[in-house]
């Protein structure tokens, strides 16, 4: 029996990683859940799994699924707290084998360093804590011998793709994606796309932040960085195929020219149950990958002039080590700000760009600790807020 806890429960990973655990109840329990403000969700969550520890967001939150679990007469016994504390209570449980990091955003930075010093596996699917903090939990996973598990299909893949495998024979990660909405979409049309279009990915179903990060390309930017910390290459040794089937989830190119690739259905459930299972295999209830029905694989270089992000986030991994922390910042301010309907979908990289530009013109700072990550990432927020009433469209 494996002990899970999960931070994000009731998120599309959460919501994937607890469908796992209910498909193996011989194999997994559900010891801890964190989530944020969804407290429906969470009530539904916490009367069938029954875990240990819960944390919400805020003590508004966890009072009302409190009350809400009494009223159902499912009153529970877990300790429950709540911000930071909860979340580092949930990723140190000490029965947990397993601590999954599905939320978002960078509040789980302490909750990761908690839980590679009590020693968990940690399987990852949070991007911002390697995009800004890469060197510092990378250096404090293998100081303390705790693996870190990828839950990014992608990042998974390429793990599968190097598993047993010495560096010496690896010459390039290849990491593949979907295009998102716009992949067809001419340049010129792309400054004047609404919110709801840039929603619509043509794959996946993934929330807000993540799907406007594919339609812009900057979620495989942000996986490049990722890339480069989980597996130790350098940025010149990852590359980008657009890949519209979305069915081959990322490629190893070894020295001899050969290609390793993982294929698969598009269904998270199935780099979670890897990382969950990890290093054995289990069945999966999904369908099989039907490859005679999918007839063809296709594969392009992705368009640098109408997905600027892709290389801004090589321009900021090839840079002073703060500035993916710039990228990641502004890129969430400039998100946020399109969703909000405040500037276009060209205004994003446009913003990002003026970010990396200003830091960089301000000099570089070292980057000891945590301290340090978040007086960067604070910098480039209020930047970028500044900024998005200055930043107009690209046509």
């Amino acid at each position: 029996m494996r002990r899970i806890a999960i931070l994000g429960s009731t998120g599309s990973i959460g919501q994937s990683a607890l469908a796992v655990v209910a498909a193996h109840p011989d194999r997994l329990r559900v010891v801890a859940l964190a989530a944020g403000e969804n407290i429906a969700r969470f009530v539904e969550q916490v009367a069938r799994f029954s875990p240990d520890t819960i944390a919400m967001s805020t003590p508004r939150a966890v009072s009302d699924a409190g009350a809400e679990l009494r009223r159902r007469g499912a009153a529970p016994s877990a300790q429950a707290s709540s911000g930071a504390e909860g979340l580092i209570a949930v990723a140190t449980h000490p029965e947990a084998d397993v601590v999954l990091f599905a939320s978002s955003g960078t509040a789980a930075l302490d909750a990761v360093l908690a839980a590679i010093d009590a020693g968990k596996t940690i399987a990852l699917a949070n991007k911002e804590i390697l995009v800004m903090a890469g060197a510092i939990v990378m250096e404090a996973a293998r100081a303390k011998g705790v693996a870190v598990l990828p839950v990014d299909s992608e990042h998974n893949a390429i793990h599968q793709c190097l598993h047993g495998r010495s560096p010496a024979d690896v010459r390039r990660l290849i990491l593949t994606a979907s295009g998102g909405p716009f992949r067809d979409t001419p340049v010129h049309q792309i400054a004047t796309v609404t919110p709801e279009e840039a929603l619509r990915h043509p794959t996946w179903t993934m929330g807000p932040k993540i799907t406007i990060d594919s339609a812009t390309l900057m979620n495989k930017g942000l996986e490049v960085i990722e890339a480069r910390w989980l597996f130790d290459v350098l940025p010149r040794r990852i590359e980008v195929l657009v890949h519209p089937q979305s069915i081959v989830h990322s490629m190893v190119e070894l020295v001899d020219g050969s290609i390793i690739a993982q294929l698969g259905v598009t269904d998270m459930r199935l780099p979670i149950q890897y990382a969950f299972s990890y290093p054995a295999r289990w069945p999966a209830p999904l369908p099989p990958l039907d490859l005679a029905r999918a007839g063809r694989l296709d594969f392009t270089a992705p368009d640098a002039t109408k997905f600027p992000c892709l290389g801004l986030a090589f321009r900021a991994l090839a840079g002073d080590p703060a500035l993916p922390i710039v990228l990641n910042a502004a890129n969430e301010v400039a998100v946020s700000e399109f969703l909000e309907r405040r500037i276009g979908l060209t205004s994003i990289p446009d913003l990002i760009g003026q970010a990396l530009d200003a830091y960089e013109d301000g000099g570089s700072r070292p980057i000891r600790g945590l301290a340090d990550v978040r007086e960067v990432d604070r910098w480039a927020r209020d930047f970028a807020k500044a900024g998005a009433g200055r930043v107009q469209s690209r046509v």
